[in-house]
């Protein structure tokens, strides 16, 4: 009995890991390396900051993400400042990602649950597709710093017109974590791959 048992588990093992190895030869390996292939080493970013209650005089997560990212060796292709208005702001980023200079575009403010918060709703049309695991992974590691607060974060990512949007909160703690954590190690791969579906 045990014999058995221990046989078919190993050939069950087996089976798996020739299939994974025979995936990883036919399919992942070479999808991964031509994935890699396309990364961009520096990539143009348009910051949009969504607000109705500040100026960009005093606009502390739109220039922490600015400054982080062009620490990082990106090009800041514009910024801009803007009220929460579902159709202003729906409107800014459907023309920022049909720029030529912008790869990426990066919002802040707006996701949160007030009524004025209505930066998802205004995006979530433009997207051709989404990346629901942005938003998972940073309200995982929200949680870490501020508990269960963090499922009134909204933070959501997609493709749009072969640019990369990421929509942040509007703290600069939540940038600081969105942008050093989870967006400046993906952001090269993210949007090559993009940009590829585009040509």
């Amino acid at each position: 009995m045990t014999a058995e048992h221990d046989h078919s588990k190993e050939t069950d093992h087996d089976h798996d890991r020739d299939r994974g190895h025979g995936d990883d030869q036919d399919h992942d390996h070479s999808h991964h390396h031509d994935h890699h292939g396309h990364d961009l080493d520096r990539v143009g970013v348009a910051i949009v900051t969504v607000t109705s209650s500040r100026t960009m005089d005093e606009d502390p997560s739109g220039e922490l993400i600015a400054s982080i990212l062009q620490d990082a060796g990106h090009e800041i292709a514009v910024r801009e400042l803007i009220p929460d208005d579902l159709d202003r702001v729906q409107g800014t980023i459907d023309r920022l990602v049909s720029r030529d200079d912008t790869d990426v575009v990066v919002t802040t403010g707006g996701t949160g649950v007030t009524p004025d918060d209505v930066t998802p709703e205004a995006i979530d049309p433009l997207f051709d597709k989404e990346l629901p695991g942005f938003g998972e992974t940073f309200r995982r590691l929200s949680y870490a710093e501020i508990g269960t607060r963090a499922i009134g974060s909204r933070a959501t990512a997609g493709i749009a017109n072969g640019a990369v949007v990421f929509c942040l909160p509007g703290s600069e703690s939540a940038v600081r974590l969105g942008i050093e954590d989870i967006i400046l190690p993906e952001i090269g791969h993210l949007a090559g791959l993009a940009r590829r579906e585009e040509q």
